[in-house]
């Protein structure tokens, strides 16, 4: 009598198992809206055009594919890639731009992370972060200097932060 029962128990132990194992098979993200990647760097792209710079920014989703890509009238014909490579870098490599910049100095060990295809170590590229996930990233690009890109990207972001720290 005993053996009936014990398989029982040992089949019913088996598919709790699987049904655990089959939850952990996939996960969910949070993902921005096209709306809010627009806001953001509308926003980002009319702080520029305050201080008087004429920019492209962009916006990647948490895997580094664009949503948003705008250019300013006047910017430079390099400035809508740059932008895209910046956004692309700091959502890769989960930092912003000028930290990476920082980390990948000449002599530094990291500093091969430069030669890489799209690696773009120069400021003007934030994460987005709403309620501690990673939605994306901003570049900005045509300011003169990547903490001038950097100070519109801020702007953008803190633009739709309230939307997204649901």
């Amino acid at each position: 009598m005993h053996k009936p029962v014990h398989r029982r128990f040992a089949a019913a132990l088996m598919l709790v198992a699987a049904c655990a194992q089959a939850e952990d098979a996939t996960f969910a993200v949070r993902m921005m809206t096209v709306e809010t990647a627009l806001h953001a760097a509308r926003t980002a792209l009319e702080d520029c055009r305050k201080a008087g710079f004429q920019v492209a920014v962009a916006v990647v989703d948490r895997a580094g594919l664009a949503q948003i890509v705008l250019r300013d009238r006047y910017a430079g014909a390099h400035t809508p890639e740059m932008a895209l490579d910046k956004a692309w870098t700091a959502v890769s490599f989960r930092m912003s731009t000028a930290a990476l910049a920082e980390a990948t100095e000449a002599g530094k060990p990291a500093s091969g992370i430069r030669q890489r295809p799209r690696v773009a170590a120069v400021g003007g590229g934030l994460v987005i972060e709403g309620a501690g996930a990673v939605l994306g990233a901003i570049g900005v690009s045509g300011a003169p200097g990547g903490e001038r890109d950097e100070a519109c990207a801020r702007a953008g972001i803190a633009a739709v932060q309230q939307q997204i720290d649901f």
